[in-house]
């Protein structure tokens, strides 16, 4: 973390603004009071899309099977 004041920090901007793009935090002072931090962004990381067997084998089944439901709403209106 970098602590600079506000004279220093219009001085020297491009090289803060390059330590920030490189993970740092700089912490701008007034008469050594902070009044404002300047940190990074963070950047999304993109998740992978997967193949469609990798989709296919991921996803779970819950419940009764369909068929099952089927046969038993069927024997049920038999009634």
């Amino acid at each position: 973390m970098i602590k600079a004041g506000i004279k220093d920090a219009r001085q020297h901007f491009t090289e803060y603004i390059s330590k920030v793009e490189k993970g740092e935090e700089v912490i701008i002072t007034k008469r050594t009071e902070p009044i404002a931090k300047i940190t990074p962004i963070k950047k999304k990381v993109k998740a992978l899309l997967m193949s469609h067997k990798e989709l296919r084998n991921s996803i779970v089944a819950k419940g009764t099977p369909l068929s099952e439901a089927v046969i038993q709403s069927r024997k049920e209106e038999a009634y």
